[in-house]
């Protein structure tokens, strides 16, 4: 447990050393949002029927996007194991009398918690204290503590389903050419159906029991819904049972492509 740990320390440490483009990508994200709200407050002003979450939520629910949108959305495997893998020099990593698997989600789960805050703590400051003294649509508090403390259990979940996808993308690599295919197409599906770009609740109704039962939903929709008070925090459990059952199924799958990988795995020289 002591090389995980320091492990992660290490890794963490040094992700926190990108602070410039920190600030580039926060100030990014904050164009981004801005034009989302800007089309949700279309939406919302010229509806005519009733809608599964207000405004404000809404709103909520975009600036949380944006904070964390780095740190729970994985857009790529550890772009470094891959580089190991392509020249062979993951040889070093098969040698370490630690489990590769936990190695290299403990390297994931770095990579996701990072950007927490270099990019995610300055944008709430700005959503939650600023932007209410400006009048811009501002990110409110929890409605009431369980809720954040339910936001903030589920947001570790998340966290860990997060860290074991990019796993998935990561190993990839041992099972293609380049690797590169399966890691364009499926953060752009996790991006679609996980509520990123658009809430959960405003999708049909035809297709919600499908979002819903998705490991995708556990990213974003559910913990940002208890968040903003969408969803009650009495709804914990369920959302905890569905991310947890989705890590273990995910965390299984990325240790039986890794065994698998390992035995087809040709390092040139040896």
């Amino acid at each position: 447990m002591k090389a995980y740990l320091s492990l992660f320390i290490a890794r963490f440490s040094l992700l926190l050393q990108y602070r410039t483009a920190a600030l580039a990508g926060v100030a990014t994200q904050l164009f981004w949002g801005f034009v989302k709200v800007m089309v949700l407050q279309a939406f919302f002003t010229h509806t005519t029927s009733a809608q599964p979450m207000t405004l404000q939520e809404a709103v909520g629910y975009v600036w949380l996007g944006q904070a964390f949108l780095m740190a729970i959305v994985p857009w790529s495997g550890d772009r470094d194991i891959q580089d190991l893998i392509r020249s062979g020099a993951v040889g070093y990593d098969l040698l370490r009398p630690t489990d590769l698997y936990n190695f290299w989600f403990t390297r994931a789960l770095a990579l996701r918690t990072a950007p927490v805050i270099l990019r995610a703590i300055p944008l709430l400051c700005v959503t939650i204290f600023i932007f209410p003294l400006i009048g811009f649509s501002s990110l409110s508090f929890p409605p009431s503590f369980a809720a954040f403390v339910a936001f903030f259990i589920s947001f570790i979940a998340a966290i860990l389903l997060s860290s074991a996808l990019t796993m998935l993308l990561t190993v990839s690599i041992m099972w293609t050419l380049s690797g590169e295919g399966i890691n364009s197409i499926l953060p752009t599906l996790i991006i679609i159906f996980s509520g990123m770009i658009v809430p959960l609740p405003l999708f049909p109704e035809w297709i919600k029991p499908l979002l819903n039962a998705l490991p995708f939903s556990g990213l974003i929709d559910q913990p940002f819904r208890l968040f903003t008070g969408n969803l009650p925090a009495n709804q914990l459990f369920n959302v905890l049972l569905h991310q947890t059952f989705w890590i273990f199924v995910i965390v299984i799958l990325g240790r039986f492509l890794v065994n698998r990988g390992v035995k087809k795995l040709v390092i040139q020289g040896g």
